[in-house]
C-alpha cells in the first residue's frame, strides 16, 4: 500500500480500507485463563518435535518475512492465549472510532505480542495498552469522532463482556464456508484471494490494476457479517496523507 500511494501513476487518489476478520489458531485454547503455554512450545508440539518445527521454519522463512514487514525479532516465547478478547476489541474501536485506529491499534498489538511476548488474553495489560493507542491515534491522527475516548477502565469492562462476539463467531464460520483453514489470507474487492506467502510485487500488481481502472469492483465481503457500516470503510484506513503524517510523527 504504501508503495503504491507514495507512487501514483494516474490523477486517481487512492486509499485502502483494510477490514481485519478474525482467525483463531487454537480455538480450543480456554477463554478463562490469561495465557496457556509459550508460543515455542506450542509450535514444537505442532510440528511434532523440535526438528519439524526448524523445517518448518526454514520453509516459511518468518524471520525473513518479519523483517521486511517492519519485526525484526519475533519472541518465540511470547505467550499464546485464547484471542478473542483482543478480536472483540480490534472490531469494536473500528465502529467506534474508525478503521484508521483500529489499525494503528492492531500494529500495536502486533509489537505487544510478537516483540514483547504478552499474551492477548491479558485483559488487564491489554487494557492498559490499547488505552494507551487509542488515545495517541485519535490525537496524531487529529479524528473528529463525536464518541468519547475509552478509559482503560472501560476498555477492561468491554474485554470482560460479550459484546462483539456473535460477529467473531459468524466470520469464524463464514471462513470455514469459504475454505480458510489458515492465516495470512487477504480478500481484495471481495473477491480477489491473495495467499500470505504472496510477495509484495503481487499486492502492488492487483493495486496497480485497480488504479488503472478508476474504480472499485465489489465491497469487503465481511462487512456486514462484522456489522462494518458502510461510512466507516468509506472513510478507509490508509491514504497518502495519513502515510505523510506517520512519516512526520
Amino acid at each position: 500500500m504504501r508503495h503504491v500511494l507514495s507512487n501514483p501513476i494516474s490523477n486517481i487518489q487512492m486509499e485502502f480500507a483494510v477490514l481485519r476478520v478474525p482467525f483463531f489458531l487454537e480455538p480450543h485454547y480456554d477463554e478463562s485463563k490469561p495465557f496457556i503455554e509459550s508460543n515455542r512450545d506450542r509450535l514444537i508440539k505442532k510440528w511434532g518435535g523440535k526438528k519439524g518445527w526448524e523445517q518448518q521454519k526454514n520453509r516459511h522463512g518468518l524471520k525473513g518475512r518479519g523483517e521486511a514487514a517492519g519485526i525484526p525479532h519475533f519472541n518465540l516465547d511470547r505467550l499464546a492465549s485464547n484471542s478473542m478478547a483482543s478480536h472483540r476489541l480490534i472490531q469494536h474501536v473500528g465502529k467506534r472510532y474508525g478503521l484508521d485506529i483500529s489499525e494503528a491499534l492492531y500494529d500495536r498489538l502486533n509489537v505487544y505480542y510478537f516483540v514483547e511476548g504478552h499474551a492477548l488474553n491479558d485483559k488487564p495489560r491489554l487494557a492498559s495498552v490499547a488505552a494507551e493507542s487509542i488515545s495517541q491515534s485519535l490525537a496524531k491522527n487529529n479524528n473528529n469522532t463525536s464518541q468519547a475516548l475509552m478509559s482503560e477502565k472501560e476498555i477492561l469492562e468491554f474485554l470482560n463482556g460479550n459484546e462483539g462476539r456473535l460477529e467473531i463467531e459468524n466470520a469464524l464460520r463464514a471462513l470455514n464456508q469459504l475454505g480458510v483453514h489458515g492465516i495470512p489470507k487477504f480478500i481484495v474487492e471481495g473477491s480477489t484471494v491473495i495467499d500470505g506467502a504472496a510477495g509484495p510485487d503481487t499486492f502492488v500488481r492487483i493495486f496497480r490494476e485497480i488504479e488503472q481502472r478508476g474504480k472499485v469492483e465489489g465491497t469487503a465481503i465481511f462487512k456486514d457479517i462484522l456489522g462494518v457500516d458502510e461510512e466507516t470503510l468509506s472513510r478507509g484506513s490508509y491514504s497518502k496523507e495519513s502515510l505523510l503524517m506517520e512519516d512526520a510523527s
